[in-house]
């Protein structure tokens, strides 16, 4: 009886994706100046957000990245860090964030390479992008040609693959290293 009065269960409903905030234009004397200089090396200048940034061919970045520095005053690399696109050619987005302290502006400078590409570092630019790359390199697998230390930086230089690629398969998390130095037996992967 008390079957009977019992309703039946509802599934809920799959969560709908957040339709995508719309790029617009960014136009400014800066972006202006800069595709004068770089011309079709610079892809896209957009703001999403309220935040501005700059697509530019995988060759061009380090000397955007000079140029912002020296011609615009955006003299501080705060970060540099990659998304990972495993179904896209390009598969992977670099992303440079600079800052201006006289301006009070952030700006993102976007690269797209495919998987093995290797983007020049720019650490002869700004010494902050030593650790910055070793931190992508570590975390992603992505190599900065010319990079006076390229190691491992936060992960033991033995551990094996790349924790932030999407292929990564994050239930093993490298057991046997685990196992081996930390003497713990995480059976993760036994569920």
């Amino acid at each position: 009886m008390a079957d009977e009065l019992t309703p039946p269960q509802r599934q809920p409903a799959a969560p709908k994706s957040a339709p995508e905030a719309p790029r617009a234009p960014w136009e400014s004397e800066l972006t202006r100046a800069l595709q004068e200089r770089f011309g079709g090396s610079i892809l896209e200048c957009s703001s999403q957000h309220g935040q501005e940034f700059l697509v530019t061919l995988p060759e061009a970045a380090v000397t955007v990245l000079e140029f912002l520095k020296t011609g615009a005053g955006f003299d501080y690399l705060v970060d540099i860090t990659a998304v990972d696109y495993p179904a896209r050619p390009e598969r992977f987005e670099l992303v440079y964030i600079v800052y201006s302290f006289k301006r009070n502006q952030r700006i993102r400078i976007k690269i797209k390479i495919p998987d093995g590409f290797q983007p020049a570092t720019a650490v002869p630019v700004h010494l902050t992008a030593d650790w910055l790359e070793r931190e992508v390199f570590d975390m992603f697998g992505i190599e900065f040609a010319g990079h006076p230390h390229m190691r491992r930086i936060l992960l033991p230089e033995e551990w094996q693959g790349y924790p932030l690629r999407k292929d990564y398969p994050i239930l093993k998390q490298d057991e046997a290293w685990v196992r081996e130095n930390l003497g713990i037996d995480s059976s993760q992967s036994n569920g």
